[in-house]
């Protein structure tokens, strides 16, 4: 009984789950894998499924939204693949290294922190003792300045 039902469900709206999956991530491969997991979960909790339940269809989109998000959290909070980085040549690696040195130090710490660490804004605001909007607002004019100085250099993005 359990098994006709969540085969039913799964023969019905595989497709949509599917491809709403593969709109948000942009990728066939994890779209495949995530509608996967939510026909997955839905086995296990079909026969909590109550006849005062939404419809299956409303469930199993809410179970994939959740899905999704659980997965982007997990990519976001992962260590990054170790990418080489750009080689922008040393003309312009030198007029960077030098607009960031003309940037008072409070503005290269921010930055260095942000860009060069990663650090969250939240961490940025206790190394520095300050609040975290403080810390954002600090971030964003370092980066207005240091935009500044290499555009009077030549260089745009």
């Amino acid at each position: 009984m359990v098994t006709d039902v969540l085969e039913r469900a799964f023969r019905a709206h595989y497709g949509q789950v599917y491809r709403y999956l593969r709109r948000r991530t942009g990728d066939p491969d994890r779209a495949e894998d995530l509608a996967q997991q939510v026909f997955a979960d839905a086995a296990s909790a079909l026969p909590d499924f109550g006849p005062d339940a939404p419809s299956p269809l409303a469930w199993l989109y809410t179970v994939a939204h959740r899905r999704f998000v659980d997965e982007a959290r997990r990519r976001a909070h992962a260590e990054p693949e170790d990418a080489p980085a750009p080689d922008y040549g040393d003309e312009l690696r030198s007029v960077i290294v030098a607009a960031f040195g003309r940037l008072p130090q409070e503005q290269r710490i921010v930055l260095a922190m942000k860009l060069l660490r990663g650090a969250r804004f939240k961490e940025i605001a206790a190394t520095l003792g300050i609040g975290e909007g403080a810390a954002k607002m600090r971030f964003l004019r370092a980066l207005a300045a240091l935009r500044e100085e290499l555009e009077r250099e030549g260089v745009s993005p």
